[in-house]
C-alpha cells in the first residue's frame, strides 16, 4: 500500500511540472461531453484507451458491461451524466475475452455473480450464440462479448433518462464499442443511435453484421 502512495505522489508531480494549473481547473465543475459504461476489468483502463484526461469522461464499470434495469447504480450515473452533466454520448464499451461473458458462456459456477451474469445468458438465448461441439470456443465467447454490448445499447435507449432526453430536444448519442487488449485498439460495432426511431432497424442491422461475420469466420 505504501508504493501507491508514493506513486500517487510521483503522479500528482509530474502533472503539476507539465501543467502547473491543471489541478486548479479539475477543482472546477466538471463538464464531460462523454459517458462510459464499461466492463471492470482491470486491464481496459476508460480514460487511457481513449487519451482522456481527468474531468472529460464520465465513467460507470460494472462486470460485463451491462445496462440492467434494476440497477440503481448504473441508472443513477446515466441520470446525472444526461441530465446534469449534459452529456452528448453514451459510449457502452466491452471487450474481447471478457470473463464475465466467458463464465456465462462457459456455464461456470462463480457463486453470487452467476446471477449477474444470466443477464449475459439471456443475450445468448436471443441470438443462439451457444457453445457446440468442433466449435472455437473463443470465437463463441468474443462474439457473445459484442453481442453482449449491442443489446446494453438498447437497454440504455430503453430507459426513460434517455427517451426522456430525446423528447426535450437533448444533442444525445449512444454507441457500442468493443476494445481488444491484444492490441488495444477499440472497434465500432456501428450501433450509433442518436433518437428513438433509430433504435429498432440500427440494432437489427448491427446484430445480423456481427452475425454473418462470425458464421463466415468458422
Amino acid at each position: 500500500m505504501k508504493e501507491l502512495f508514493e506513486k500517487n505522489v510521483a503522479w500528482a508531480k509530474s502533472m503539476k511540472e507539465a501543467d502547473p494549473t491543471f489541478f486548479e481547473r479539475l477543482c472546477e465543475q466538471q463538464a464531460p461531453e462523454f459517458l462510459w459504461i464499461g466492463c471492470s476489468d482491470s486491464r481496459v483502463p476508460a480514460n487511457e484507451i481513449v487519451g482522456l484526461m481527468p474531468g472529460e469522461l464520465f465513467v460507470h464499470r460494472n462486470v460485463a458491461n451491462m445496462v440492467v434495469h434494476s440497477d440503481l447504480n448504473c441508472l443513477s450515473v446515466m441520470q446525472y451524466a444526461v441530465e446534469y452533466l449534459k452529456v452528448k454520448h453514451v459510449i457502452v464499451c466491452g471487450h474481447y475475452g471478457c470473463g464475465g461473458v466467458k463464465a456465462a458462456v462457459e456455464k461456470q459456477n462463480l457463486g453470487l455473480i452467476d446471477h449477474w451474469l444470466l443477464n449475459v445468458q439471456d443475450v445468448q438465448y436471443i441470438h443462439q450464440a451457444y457453445l457446440s461441439e468442433g466449435c472455437n470456443k473463443n470465437k463463441v465467447i468474443d462474439e457473445v462479448c459484442e453481442l453482449n454490448v449491442i443489446e446494453q445499447v438498447v437497454n440504455v435507449c430503453k430507459t426513460n433518462i434517455i427517451r426522456d432526453a430525446w423528447a426535450r430536444g437533448q444533442e444525445l448519442t449512444v454507441h457500442g464499442w468493443i476494445y481488444s487488449i491484444a492490441d488495444g485498439l477499440l472497434r465500432d460495432l456501428e450501433v450509433n443511435i442518436s433518437c428513438r426511431d433509430e433504435v429498432r432497424s440500427i440494432y437489427h442491422t448491427a446484430a445480423e453484421k456481427i452475425k454473418k461475420r462470425y458464421a463466415e469466420s468458422v
